[in-house]
């Protein structure tokens, strides 16, 4: 990165799987203990099993369009 270039969160960036990030442990833990809060309340565990859910239907579509029940909708 050169100096001139600055971060900028109006703008959208990209990075490869194999980039990192460096964290430092301050900064894990306040994200580890976010994500453990989140994903502990009722409403996260509705939304993982409306998650599971959609998952599933996609698999049943996707079954559906391969054994040629569901057919692709013509464009309009």
């Amino acid at each position: 990165m050169s100096e001139n270039q600055k971060y900028d969160p109006s703008k959208k960036y990209v990075w490869t799987p194999a980039d990192e990030f460096k964290l430092t442990g301050e900064q894990f833990g306040l994200l580890l203990n976010v994500v453990r809060g989140v994903i502990s309340t009722p409403e996260a565990s509705k939304i993982l099993l409306a998650v599971q859910a959609n998952e599933s239907l996609e698999q049943i579509m996707a079954n559906a369009v391969e054994a040629g029940v569901v057919k692709e909708a013509p464009e309009q």
